[in-house]
């Protein structure tokens, strides 16, 4: 019994192995600057992700940019004055999500702005890492119809970050087959 547990055990770690290798050698790149969406989707929590979805807003590459998971406390001109977006663009152009506390979060509050602006096509905005949980979590959220188009923000990667991710992306993925969004 105890031999049956081992090699279970030694499967299931060189599963896991297999799996990082390939989640950091497929680790995507950002996405083509030439493609137009709909709208835009910046998910909050690491450097270059919102000034890359207001560089793209600029370049109108969307007609709308959600920031989602952004603090209760912040208030949309201190953000404006920060990013240096003039108030009306940020006012026509930018929303900000303030209900997310999570990727999990992030995907409901982003299907919730999609399904409100009647898009089909939008582009996610996130850290390199993040980008294939960001964009399961999306996926699972908001249907059929809706082309999405991830964007990954290159960022400082380590070993224990991308272990980390890999198992969230990991956990995630399973209990999105398993139906539990």
């Amino acid at each position: 019994m105890t031999a049956v547990l081992v090699r279970s055990a030694m499967l299931l770690a060189l599963a896991w192995i297999a799996g990082f290798v390939w989640f950091v050698l497929s680790l995507p790149e950002p996405a083509p600057d030439d493609i137009r969406t709909e709208g835009i989707v910046v998910l909050t929590g690491g450097p270059g992700r919102i000034a890359r979805g207001v560089d793209l807003l600029r370049a109108e590459k969307a007609e709308r940019l959600l920031i989602s998971g952004v603090d209760a406390s912040v208030r949309p001109i201190e953000l404006a004055v920060e990013l240096n977006v003039p108030a009306d663009v940020f006012e026509c152009c930018i929303d900000l999500g303030k209900e997310a506390a999570d990727t999990r979060g992030n995907g409901e509050e982003m299907a919730a702005w999609v399904k409100q602006h009647k898009y089909k096509s939008v582009r996610l905005v996130t850290s390199q890492f993040h980008i294939k949980r960001a964009t399961a979590e999306a996926r699972a959220r908001i249907g059929a119809g809706v082309t999405l188009v991830p964007d990954a923000v290159p960022a400082r990667l380590s070993a224990r970050l991308l272990a980390l991710e890999y198992s969230k992306f990991l956990f995630r993925r399973l209990l999105l087959l398993l139906g539990e969004a």
